[in-house]
């Protein structure tokens, strides 16, 4: 009665405790399995162009490239829209030149970043709503890594976001608003808010804390039956019994 009545006190203590934390398991969890994953990554946001580069738009030679920036690394050949451009490293930061001339690009203006945007996204007619040059101090949802970006927003279905980035031209994330809730649910879910890392102490204490109520749930579910089982096996002997006697009579 001692292990029955200590688990009963500790079960509900830790319930009470943890019980919170399994409720919004359960709904972010439900929210993450439910929703199909390669729409919240944005996948079927972005336009499938498949465009090649005419030998005829690439007047700028490599050598020429060398000798104009001698720091130039990991040097691209690539389209910027329908222009032939090059992309590479000077130092820590990302340029682009024309293939054509030998013009830089970048870093790129709002009415570039809106067209290439645009040209990203599978719907033609949507309106952007707004633009924004991101350089320092960039939202939850975008990486430092890719500062700076311009922030191009749509009036569309979940209002989604595409993020261009100002060096290179090239989409670097997209973002919209089930994307967002995702990444709350996720936040929730492993108990980590701002660095949302699964390996963390937090959720490791709530995980053996919700592991030992489980046992002392077991433990009272094992009492609960036990005096039920007793019972009808008590009744099936009273009936045999009655039924040994009412043979004999």
């Amino acid at each position: 009665m001692s292990l029955h009545r200590n688990s009963r006190k500790y079960h509900k203590w830790l319930m009470l405790f943890v019980g919170m934390q399994l409720l919004v398991w359960s709904i972010t969890g439900a929210y993450m399995v439910l929703m199909d994953i390669d729409y919240i990554h944005g996948d079927s946001l972005v336009a499938n162009n498949k465009q090649t580069i005419a030998v005829d738009d690439v007047q700028y030679s490599f050598s020429e490239l060398i000798n104009d920036h001698n720091n130039a690394s990991n040097v691209e050949l690539g389209l910027l829209l329908n222009q032939s451009v090059y992309r590479f490293n000077d130092g820590e930061q990302r340029v682009i030149l024309s293939a054509f001339d030998g013009r830089q690009l970048s870093p790129i203006k709002e009415t570039l970043a809106i067209l290439i945007a645009k040209d990203n996204y599978t719907n033609t007619q949507a309106v952007v709503t707004n633009t924004q040059l991101i350089t320092v101090n960039p939202p939850r949802e975008l990486s430092r890594r890719h500062l700076p970006v311009w922030r191009v927003d749509f009036d569309d279905f979940a209002s989604p976001s595409f993020y261009i980035s100002a060096n290179s031209g090239q989409l670097v994330t997209k973002r919209h608003s089930y994307w967002r809730i995702f990444d709350w649910m996720f936040a929730f879910h492993v108990m980590d808010y701002i660095d949302e890392e699964a390996d963390n102490k937090l959720l490791l204490v709530f995980t053996v804390l919700a592991f030992i109520a489980s046992i002392f749930g077991l433990v009272l579910t094992y009492f609960r039956l036990i005096p039920q089982q007793n019972k009808r096996n008590s009744q099936v002997d009273n009936d045999l019994n009655k039924e040994i006697t009412d043979e004999k009579a």
